[in-house]
């Protein structure tokens, strides 16, 4: 971490060394899933990675840009009008405060709980009928993609049914939720070899969740030799996919959840979209018996998603929130 003398605008938020040309990965796994071999594909990269971008989705351009169009519109509101859409505790309208127990970041967001395909209706957030039609139509696209994924994953560990894990975030409860973040430009450290930490490291709990972003890069992820940190070139038309804590479980480790975060860029803004796919609460996380090999034994004590949930809540952000759950 770079620690810099009095940088008023950032006060509070880490200081990270700015990414370079040579820190781009350029082997982030495309998997195209209309393709023959997408299944061991995304196997593949989920042991290797536990991250790879998604190709040939079948999300119409459109619906994607739709959605984008409206974050930015709701972002470039004044102040007041979008803090009436918050605080986020933990839903809701926030900024730079992340979660309730002392993480901050150069970002504003809206975490949104959703039910099956779309916003829950016990949410008034946000208000905008234009804006909620958007982001209704972009996550019954991506839900979809993220059962596809998850389907693809079973056929790739031959797991039988193939619904096995789509069935988890498809199901009636499923625990779902949708984050859009807005990482505004931060002028006042360009040229400095800095930037603002936009979003601290951590890994998602959840079984996936699935990423989209505008132009603008600042996605990093650890590599898991050494745990360096590279930075993922941007797509905007392809979706990348985080391998969560929750799966990480059930395949007894052969799947690593990924560690990853946002450095903030000094000139640009950037939204992102996440697809965060939860079980509902009751479901028991435990290694399923079909990857289990003869002898082999679980890693991991058996808990419910709510159990997990309620203690990744307690957490900061780079906590390792599996470790009291561990043999």
């Amino acid at each position: 971490m770079v620690v810099l003398a009095n940088p008023p605008v950032v006060d509070q938020i880490p200081l990270l060394r700015s990414p370079g040309p040579g820190d781009y990965f350029a082997g982030v796994p495309a998997v195209d899933l209309s393709a023959p071999g997408a299944a061991r594909a995304v196997v593949d990269a989920c042991e290797r990675f536990g991250f790879f971008k998604v190709v040939n989705h079948g999300v119409p351009a459109a619906t994607m840009d739709r959605a984008e169009a409206e974050a930015v519109r709701f972002f470039a509101q004044p102040q007041a009008d979008k803090d009436r859409a918050g605080p986020a505790y933990p839903l809701g309208y926030g900024s730079k405060r992340i979660g309730l127990n002392g993480d901050m970041g150069w970002l504003e967001y809206l975490l949104l709980a959703v039910d099956s395909g779309s916003l829950s209706d016990a949410s008034a957030v946000p208000s905008c009928a234009a804006f909620r039609a958007a982001l209704n139509e972009y996550i019954a696209a991506v839900r979809k993609v993220a059962a596809r994924v998850l389907e693809a994953m079973a056929e790739g560990l031959g797991i039988a049914p193939a619904s096995a894990l789509s069935a988890m975030v498809t199901a009636e409860g499923s625990d779902q939720v949708f984050r859009v973040n807005h990482y505004p430009p931060c002028p006042a450290l360009q040229g400095l070899g800095c930037s603002a930490t936009g979003f601290g490291e951590h890994t998602d709990p959840q079984l996936i969740s699935v990423l989209r972003s505008n132009g603008t890069s600042g996605l990093q992820i650890a590599l898991p030799d050494g745990g360096q940190w590279v930075s993922v070139p941007s797509d905007r038309n392809a979706f990348f996919v985080n391998v969560g804590d929750s799966l990480q479980v059930l395949t007894n480790g052969r799947f690593r959840s990924v560690k990853h975060r946002v450095v903030a860029n000094s000139l640009k803004s950037r939204v992102s979209f996440i697809y965060f796919a939860g079980p509902p609460l009751a479901q028991r996380i435990a290694p399923l018996p079909q990857l289990l090999g003869e002898g082999e034994q679980s890693l991991y004590k058996e808990f419910t998603w709510g159990e997990y949930k309620k203690a990744a809540y307690k957490s900061r952000l780079g906590d390792n929130r599996l470790a009291q759950f561990e043999k």
